[in-house]
């Protein structure tokens, strides 16, 4: 069954998104969309449910199938990291080809005219990666549940063990791709050696930044030499709702980086999961205008041993 949202939904997440109100803000620990610079990728749970009919749209639960399988929100369709990751690189974590995508959404039944609600377990970070894929592809009907099936579970939304299945479809990404929020291993490389190279962004944990931590699936711990650092968890209520935080605060968090919003932003973390949400943040919710991710991250920047590292401690973890 396609579960369906109104078109005063659509309004108010339009109305949320005019650029030209720079000055709203709230001080609300549970920031709401109409905070935000932009904000038609965005969606509350309240508003969501207040009156689910009108446009197609279809749920995409972006966690693992186990937690699919226990409970989804009704009519929710299951994807996970490798369904849309490139296996034919030596390390994980590369963004699929359009061809893979076009093939899985077939599959799985979602339309060309399908508004996807992107929702996980992890504020937000897992079901930002699907919508950085999307927004490169140039599908644009992508908005993330803020705070995802825990701020849906609260908000009294219904959950269900019952596994949907659609009627395969012919999906089709636009002809062109504009890869807007992506950057890869080459182009990083041309960018880091300019003169006024742009600010490179670390968001992992600080210890994965410092070195003493080094995940599974990366060759070295480290950083790429020159990054800065903000923890992407910084930007939510990591240890309460999962949600975005306000308009002011993340100001106040990014405005540490001493740039203006017009300033190339690059950001990474372990394989581009983490710095999609980053992206997400720095584009949607704030109007920052040229970030890129970095794909492959610090799992690939790590495999070659040819590319320098930088390092403030003895690794004590590898996990």
């Amino acid at each position: 069954m396609t579960w369906k949202i109104s078109l005063m939904i659509v309004l108010l997440l339009f109305l949320g998104s005019c650029k030209n109100d720079r000055n709203r803000h709230t001080d609300t620990e549970s920031a709401v969309v109409q905070d935000y610079l932009t904000s038609e990728c965005l969606l509350e749970a309240d508003v969501l449910l207040s009156n689910p009919k009108g446009l197609d749209v279809k749920f995409i639960d972006f966690r693992k199938r186990e937690d699919y399988q226990k409970s989804h929100l009704p009519g929710a369709i299951n994807i996970w990291r490798n369904d849309i990751e490139d296996s034919m690189y030596p390390y994980r974590g590369m963004m699929a080809s359009k061809n893979t995508i076009e093939a899985l959404f077939s599959e799985l039944g979602i339309q060309n005219t399908d508004t996807l609600i992107v929702y996980d377990n992890h504020s937000g970070s897992d079901a930002a990666r699907l919508w950085w894929v999307l927004q490169n592809y140039d599908f644009g009907a992508v908005k993330l549940l803020n705070g995802g099936i825990t701020a849906w579970i609260s908000a009294g939304g219904e959950v269900t063990d019952e596994i949907s299945e659609f009627p395969s479809s012919k999906f089709t990404l636009p002809a062109h791709s504009s890869m807007k929020y992506l950057i890869g291993l080459e182009g990083l490389k041309q960018e880091l050696v300019k003169k006024n190279p742009p600010l490179l962004l670390d968001v992992r944990t600080h210890d994965e930044y410092t070195g003493k931590r080094q995940k599974s699936g990366a060759s070295r711990a480290g950083r790429i030499p020159n990054s800065q650092w903000i923890d992407w968890a910084h930007a939510i209520d990591y240890h309460g709702s999962g949600k975005f935080r306000s308009t002011k605060e993340l100001e106040a968090l990014y405005g540490q980086l001493g740039i203006s919003k017009e300033d190339p932003i690059i950001t990474y973390c372990h394989t581009g999961v983490r710095s999609a949400h980053t992206t997400f943040v720095l584009t949607e919710l704030l109007g920052y205008t040229k970030v890129k991710n970095y794909d492959g991250s610090w799992t690939e920047w790590s495999y070659f041993e040819d590319l320098p590292i930088g390092k403030d401690s003895i690794t004590l973890t590898l996990q």
